[in-house]
């Protein structure tokens, strides 16, 4: 594939991406948002608690709570302990006349209470982003190859809890088990952060990053045929990108995107030079 097809791909794949954006929230996106309002967000003390328990803890709730969602602790589960604070009133007499605003104050202490991780729970399947589809055939090869060939290690291994793929600068990890369409996409997005996001033009707003990096994936996964239905603009918009920060990134994403595009589909001819 030339350079000038594997940049046509790029443009209509990501005016798709920004008329998707520009629509707003899709259903199953937004039904994920309301899901993750409902978990409380945890002390960095109490997340190594967890994670000591439980390396593997994902979404953590007491029992209330996954029963407000329509899910249910399975019989002889463990809980996870944290930590949690409580508020304790003196007991005291009340002098002859004094208010009741001169009263001791209430007496911070704390106590360990317990939550479950949602793989220790059964009931209603909780909402979820929406994924990639398809079969990407060959190209998972090709992908994994390009990495490689870019000087780039990829591995299956020690995944932060309850990431597909992280980016290692030199190194990319992906999450193994993930549906061949899955992976792939990944693959792409750990990638794009490696071309776009380890030199000195690393964007410093984690928003445009993912952004960047998710707008890669999707113009790729288009040009292989991939069914990306909302995937990619579920994605940004967890991490609060819009059309206009699509817009202010197009030249970088689409130059990397056309780059990964022509070298996947034509392994012998030369890749757009970076």
């Amino acid at each position: 594939m030339k350079a000038e097809e594997a940049k046509k791909i790029a443009d209509q794949a990501l005016q798709n991406l920004t008329d998707a954006l520009k629509n707003g929230k899709s259903e199953r996106i937004t039904q994920y948002l309301a899901m993750l309002a409902k978990f409380h967000r945890y002390s960095f003390g109490n997340v190594l608690l967890i994670l000591s328990q439980m390396p593997a803890a994902t979404h953590v709730a007491g029992f209330g709570t996954w029963k407000q969602m329509g899910r249910f602790v399975k019989k002889g589960e463990k809980g996870i302990v944290i930590i949690a604070p409580m508020s304790i009133r003196p007991k005291e007499d009340k002098p002859e006349g004094q208010e009741q605003s001169d009263r001791a104050k209430p007496i911070l202490r704390f106590r360990g209470v317990y939550v479950f991780d949602v793989t220790q729970t059964d009931g209603q399947e909780l909402p979820e982003p929406s994924r990639v589809g398809g079969d990407p055939l060959h190209h998972l090869t090709r992908i994994k190859e390009q990495v490689a060939e870019r000087g780039i290690k990829l591995d299956y291994d020690d995944l932060p809890p309850g990431a597909d793929g992280v980016s290692r600068g030199g190194r990319i990890s992906i999450r193994p088990g993930l549906e061949p369409a899955n992976e792939f996409s990944v693959i792409v997005h750990e990638l794009a952060h490696e071309l776009l996001h380890r030199g000195d033009q690393r964007p410093s707003s984690k928003t445009v990053r993912e952004t960047e990096a998710e707008a890669v994936a999707f113009v790729v996964c288009q040009a292989i045929g991939l069914e990306t239905g909302t995937a990619a603009s579920d994605y940004i918009q967890l991490y609060d990108g819009k059309s206009e920060t699509l817009a202010a990134s197009l030249d970088r994403i689409q130059h990397v995107a056309a780059d990964i595009i022509a070298a996947i589909q034509c392994p012998n001819e030369q890749a757009i030079a970076a």
